[in-house]
């Protein structure tokens, strides 16, 4: 996966991430690594950085059908509810995974005047055009 289709995909979550409220605001995406896993062929790690700013939040999104993800909380705190799971809240130094074709439906920060940071981590298939959808 290439780094233009990696920055389309958060380009197309942002685009997306229209506020639920004016005080409301989206995350930052930025892509941080990425490489084909050489003894795994067809298979490519990809790394992010997300920031939340204060009250901070992404837009409910599915991931993609090959992509397993790892995350793990740089600083602050996240509030994280993957496919029918619960709302859990997971600090720095804390960390969660996400199967393949996951439905991310809550992914914000915890709090509402200190910024936070997650790294996601994922191992999709190379051939994947898109590592996140919005979901309706």
């Amino acid at each position: 996966m290439s780094a233009r289709s990696i920055i389309g995909a958060a380009c197309a979550i942002l685009a997306f991430a229209s506020p639920a409220a004016a005080h409301d605001v989206g995350d930052i995406v930025t892509p941080h690594f990425e490489h084909a896993i050489p003894n795994i062929p067809g298979k490519t790690l990809t790394a992010l950085v997300v920031d939340y700013p204060p009250g901070g939040a992404s837009v409910p999104h599915r991931h993609a059908d090959s992509a397993f993800i790892f995350a793990y909380v740089l600083s602050g705190a996240i509030e994280s509810k993957v496919n029918d799971g619960q709302t859990q809240t997971f600090r720095a130094g804390e960390s969660w995974y996400e199967p393949p074709a996951a439905r991310h439906l809550v992914s914000r920060n915890a709090s509402k005047t200190e910024p936070a940071r997650l790294l996601a981590v994922f191992v999709a298939d190379t051939a994947e055009k898109e590592l996140t959808t919005p979901v309706e």
